[in-house]
């Protein structure tokens, strides 16, 4: 069968190419669109809610112009998953329509993911989150290293690897990412800091530029060197080892008079159980 994606100049030259490379088992005018189920290797969790009303609304008035292109499903018999076209299917839905038009097309699982990344990346369509949990499975799911991400995506070994990172940030962050209250660029900048979740919310109730967000962290940085290089060594060793024993961060504020207080960062409830339960083992 004469693939038709080999002539397709919509669909970017990645995803153009990966279809074209698969292997058509059937071109079906239109299929029950309760026989479609949603890719699970798709990333994308989230879909503006306005650009799929406008979408349900020309697909209301048109149709659906380009089809949709599925597998069949190896989990559900009689069904059909989709590999490219996600937001066509729920507008479809939210239209009310019955049947939609398909390509079936030979793909496992691997490619399944590799479809739904790549026509996701190409339209920017994927948070930064998205985007970084899609490159994540590739490489833990299916054996990549980051520079066969790189190679088969067409971005930087830097873009990926800085992507990536973004998965070290603590929970309450990504969540700002995702909802859109920081931008990747502000995210980059907290990876690896301690209070990042104190500085995005700064970043916020400040409406702090990426710029501003940089300066303000070198100044955080530089103020925390001063810091250690007056404070003594026997106490930076103290604090290192207790940080060490008990999994969090330990900080010991040692006065003239050799009193002082000594405080305990912990960034989860179950390190504060934990901590509890060591004083009620121990005291």
């Amino acid at each position: 069968m004469i693939n038709p994606f080999k002539s397709k100049k919509g669909l970017g030259r990645g995803l153009s190419s990966l279809i074209g490379d698969s292997e058509v088992n059937d071109q079906k005018s239109k299929i029950s669109i309760s026989s479609i189920v949603r890719n699970k290797y798709q990333p994308r969790k989230k879909f503006d809610k306005e650009s799929l009303e406008e979408l349900t609304a020309s697909i209301r008035e048109r149709g659906i112009i380009q089809p949709i292109v599925v597998r069949v499903s190896e989990d559900e018999e009689g069904k059909y998953e989709i590999i490219a076209g996600e937001r066509r299917w729920q507008a479809a839905q939210n239209a009310g329509l019955h049947e939609v038009p398909v390509i079936i097309i030979k793909a496992d699982n691997l490619k399944s993911l590799e479809f739904a990344i790549v026509e996701n990346v190409q339209r920017k369509d994927l948070n930064p989150i998205e985007e970084a949990e899609g490159y994540k499975r590739l490489i833990d799911d299916f054996r990549y290293d980051q520079d066969k991400v790189a190679k088969f995506i067409g971005k930087s070994r830097a873009h990926i690897s800085n992507c990536l990172r973004l998965l070290s940030l603590p929970k309450e962050v990504i969540e700002l990412i995702i909802e859109e209250k920081i931008s990747q660029g502000h995210a980059k900048i907290l990876v690896g800091l301690e209070n990042a979740l104190l500085l995005a919310k700064k970043v916020i109730s400040k409406k702090l530029s990426v710029r501003q967000t940089e300066s303000l962290v070198r100044l955080i940085k530089n103020k925390n060197v001063i810091n250690n290089k007056r404070k003594d060594p026997n106490i930076l060793s103290i604090e290192e080892e207790l940080s060490n024993k008990i999994g969090m961060r330990v900080f010991v504020n040692n006065k003239k008079n050799n009193t002082g207080t000594i405080s305990l960062e912990y960034k989860a409830v179950d390190q504060l159980d934990r901590l509890v339960e060591i004083i009620k083992k121990n005291y």
